[in-house]
């Protein structure tokens, strides 16, 4: 009887164990999730959009969050800022998302070209793209994070099946033929 009494209090303790591991890779997990990517702040120092990114690895394993800023486009320059910045990060973690304000900005628009909704966004696989002032499709890896402001004023969405096209059409303009639409 004795015996069976250890049994099952090791067996609770290893639960509990358990049970605390879990909880712990859980919250880490959760937490670097959270805090990973890229980033659009506004600089307290200079006053304008700087993109940077979290040490998201360091944030999943502090017991509270510890944000530090593992890379900024300011940097090397200013590497030795307070990172007065992290503020906004920690008051908003998703809304300075890079991908974030990009989604927002799609949402309910439809391509300039084939006048399509642009619908919900698959980053990994045919994201949209946007047409510059100058007419030419530019691919959102064109687009350096801390420009977005502008580049939401002046440029319109364009989906990826026209951007594609745009692309060829723009590289290979002796390979295509244009046709006029016949009613």
């Amino acid at each position: 009887m004795e015996r069976m009494f250890i049994y099952f209090v090791l067996a609770a303790l290893s639960l509990l164990v358990l049970a605390c591991i879990a909880s712990t890779i859980h919250y880490a997990l959760r937490t670097y999730l959270q805090f990973r990517g890229k980033r659009l702040v506004v600089c307290p120092e200079a006053g304008k959009y700087v993109a940077v990114e979290v040490d998201a690895a360091r944030a999943a394993t502090t017991v509270e969050p510890e944000l530090r800023l593992r890379s900024c486009t300011r940097w090397p320059e200013r590497a030795d800022c307070d990172q007065a910045c992290v503020w906004q990060i920690e008051h908003a973690p998703e809304d300075c998302l890079v991908r974030t304000m990009a989604n927002s900005w799609y949402e309910g628009r439809a391509c300039v070209f084939c006048g399509r909704p642009i619908g919900e966004i698959n980053w990994h696989e045919h994201a949209p793209a946007l047409m510059a002032p100058d007419r030419h499709t530019v691919a959102w890896d064109e687009v350096a994070p801390e420009q977005l402001p502008e580049v939401f004023q002046t440029h319109l969405p364009v989906c990826w099946n026209c951007h594609v096209a745009e692309s060829f059409r723009g590289a290979h303009p002796n390979l295509v033929v244009e046709r006029p639409w016949v009613h």
